[in-house]
């Protein structure tokens, strides 16, 4: 019996066999199919009820688990996204469907505006899209998918098309988005990092006067638990900036909410470094993109790390202050190879600690603080645990040889969402599912983690000698 068998035929915590009909099917068979569900001929949504539509990181993740099926669907997944992307190189946080009804997502596209009010940043006018964007870990796809089938990606010319985009992405966040001035890439919108509802908004969404009630409809709320997903209050503010941000063209720089965020800054880090295989792949010599992930990684440690309380926290530019709020977005750098060894052991401190619990009391890391104030293990974003999260930790973990750690990380994904019903997120203590089920991202990370190949163990690697690994 192989380890996936092994793996479904394992009887739950609380000693119930699994139902025969679900063992009768393998861990990637399942998770083939709900990407096969979500396909919509070009991009997958999310899920079909709750995001109906193309999602920047999400389409990144899928793309990373699409490969192990068809190489040449996750080329068409990223493709697809960069399609959309705007003259000054923003990559939107969503690409709009036309086929689905204005009323089925909420900002739709009559909100957003993006061909009017975004055309002086250069949006797209034969596609709608909105004017935000999300974590870039596009090109760190883009390489994976390349190395998932070289010829194929090179017959198609795949990293030559899609190079200049990621590069030109790059070049807006790096120059536009650099509004603390300390070369990080700043955030305007609590979507834009990904962790929408997460609590180091908090603080930084108090100075946001919120938009009336009566003046949009949540749809999510048809899809979710009222008490699951963020507040009207909140949402209210959410809005309201997003408004604010359109009515001044997307243009950067003028908001109330500007914040620098490890996990973003991270991210896109580990691109650059992708963008210099790339590079190198292409015949150039990637020297420069490497440099530049260093340089960016020792402002990262200047900037967001707090060595007292072992990990990286949010600053809100605005005020010039780091947000004490922990959360998982604080772990995330962990995923650099070039980090310090004594940072390095810190996260893995800290992710092991109270404050997170992996492998005492958590299953998988949760997305806030246990012992924060506003931990919620069932809200979004403010307790639940993440399958991309969980993805990248068991990464970093391994990446910086902690192999016991990432391996035990590995096999409660792989549980989880095989019991959870790839749900979009998951209790951190129970597992209980959470949100919609079948989510994207999580078939497709399982299937990347059910692939063996690939991630050497090993401290201290350098993106200089040892290549992205084709995982």
């Amino acid at each position: 019996m192989d380890r996936t068998a092994q793996l479904i035929a394992r009887p739950t915590q609380g000693g119930i066999a699994y139902d025969p009909a679900v063992e009768a099917q393998s861990l990637h068979a399942r998770a083939a199919r709900v990407l096969e569900d979500n396909w919509t001929g070009a991009s997958t949504v999310p899920s079909r009820g709750l995001y109906p539509h193309q999602w920047s990181w999400d389409s990144a993740f899928i793309a990373i688990g699409l490969r192990h099926l068809s190489p040449l669907r996750a080329q068409t997944e990223l493709e697809t996204l960069l399609d959309a992307q705007w003259g000054d190189g923003r990559i939107p946080h969503i690409v709009f469907n036309p086929s689905v009804p204005l009323g089925a997502y909420f900002p739709s596209p009559d909100f957003w505006r993006s061909s009017t009010a975004g055309r002086a940043a250069g949006a797209p006018r034969t596609v709608q899209t909105s004017g935000i964007v999300q974590p870039p870990v596009h090109a760190l796809a883009a390489w994976l998918v390349h190395c998932a089938d070289p010829g194929l990606s090179r017959a198609r010319g795949f990293l030559t098309r899609v190079y200049p985009r990621l590069a030109a992405w790059h070049r807006y966040l790096l120059h536009r988005r650099d509004l603390g001035g300390g070369g990080l890439a700043s955030v305007v919108h609590p979507w834009e990092q990904g962790m929408d509802n997460s609590p180091c908004w908090d603080a930084p969404l108090t100075r946001i006067t919120p938009a009336p009630a009566r003046s949009f409809r949540r749809a999510d709320l048809d899809h979710g638990a009222p008490e699951d997903r963020p507040t009207d209050l909140d949402y209210g503010r959410y809005v309201r900036l997003a408004t604010d941000y359109r009515d001044a063209e997307y243009a950067d720089g003028r908001g109330e909410f500007a914040v620098e965020d490890p996990s973003f800054n991270a991210l896109l880090i580990a691109s650059e470094h992708a963008l210099a295989r790339i590079a190198h792949d292409l015949g150039a010599t990637g020297t420069a993109r490497h440099a530049r992930a260093e340089r960016l990684t020792t402002a990262l440690l200047d900037r967001l790390w707090d060595p007292a309380r072992g990990m990286f926290f949010c600053r809100d530019v605005r005020s010039g202050d780091l947000v004490p709020e922990r959360s998982v977005s604080g772990l995330i750098p962990l995923l650099l190879p070039t980090l310090p060894r004594e940072v390095t052991a810190a996260l893995v401190r800290t992710t092991r600690g109270p404050h997170f619990g992996l492998g005492a009391t958590t299953r998988l890391v949760p997305s806030y603080d246990l012992l924060g104030e506003a931990f919620d293990p069932h809200r979004y974003w403010r307790g639940p645990a993440w399958f991309n999260t969980a993805w990248l930790l068991e990464r970093g973990l391994r990446t910086h040889g902690e192999r016991p750690l990432a391996e035990g990380l590995r096999e409660a994904v792989l549980e989880l969402a095989d019991t959870s019903g790839f749900a979009e997120y998951v209790d951190p203590y129970t597992g209980e599912a959470c949100g919609t089920a079948d989510f994207g991202w999580t078939a497709a990370l399982t299937l990347d983690l059910l692939h063996d190949e690939g991630l050497s163990d090993g401290p201290g690697r350098s993106e200089e000698t040892v290549p992205v690994p084709c995982r």
